[in-house]
């Protein structure tokens, strides 16, 4: 991996990495998702509704399938539901218009403009990933999907690997996220959470931002909440 230099703005014990989710950060997929899991749903013999989805939102694909299996009329061997789930998921992200997230693409450049390391931390399969990599299109430095961990969000597995793989500080880290088990598992790695919720909710908490929409961030600002929130390791880094 290329060494990235921080910006020449950037203290050196400040902020030294913005790490991004996928779904519902970057690209407004879940109606795809949704599409795709009544698809599937609908071999299964069984109904789907939007607190089915809801339920799932930042959920692992494990997850997925076992909540489809559990609504299901009639069984399926769970690799075949993977299968079924990915190709249906697949195959809309080559047919469909992705939306962007309003803003993602202006963050985005901000944060490459000025060399600061970034990474995509995602629960979904490689193949998702790198589609949605294409329809964007972007590239990331380091990209962390479900088949490079052993856990998905709400474990914090993914920030951690995505932070070493930087060579960063989770705790020095700004991570976007929108699902109640992506901040869960980006607060548990340390990472300094900006939380944009898309179809379910998430409070405020100590030490978390939370928006209404990309368009209210910009380095500048996530630079200064980290400044704001993480004082100790703005000026003198940690101890």
């Amino acid at each position: 991996m290329t060494a990235v230099n921080p910006p020449v703005d950037q203290p050196e014990a400040g902020l030294q990495a913005v790490l991004f989710d996928m779904d519902g950060i970057l690209v407004d997929s879940e109606p795809l998702w949704f599409e795709a899991e009544t698809a599937v749903m609908a071999r299964l013999g069984g109904r789907w509704a939007d607190h089915d989805q809801h339920a799932l939102v930042g959920g692992s694909m494990a997850v997925t399938v076992a909540y489809l299996l559990g609504k299901a009329a009639r069984p399926a061997d769970p690799a075949e539901v993977e299968r079924w789930l990915v190709e249906a998921m697949s195959g809309l992200l080559r047919d469909r218009p992705l939306p962007v997230m309003p803003g993602a693409r202006e963050l985005l450049g901000q944060v490459t403009a000025v060399g600061l390391p970034h990474a995509l931390v995602t629960s979904s399969e490689r193949e998702i990933m790198d589609a949605v990599l294409r329809a964007l299109p972007a590239s990331f430095p380091v990209t962390v999907c479900a088949g490079d961990v052993s856990a998905c969000k709400p474990d914090p597995e993914g920030y951690l690997l995505a932070a070493a793989k930087l060579a960063v500080d989770p705790r020095r880290c700004v991570v976007v996220e929108d699902s109640p088990n992506g901040v869960a598992a980006a607060e548990a790695a340390g990472c300094l959470v900006v939380a944009v919720p898309g179809i379910v909710p998430i409070p405020a908490a100590p030490g978390r931002l939370v928006v209404s929409s990309l368009l209210e961030l910009s380095l500048q600002r996530l630079q200064a909440e980290f400044a704001r929130l993480r004082p100790g390791f703005w000026r003198s880094g940690p101890g």
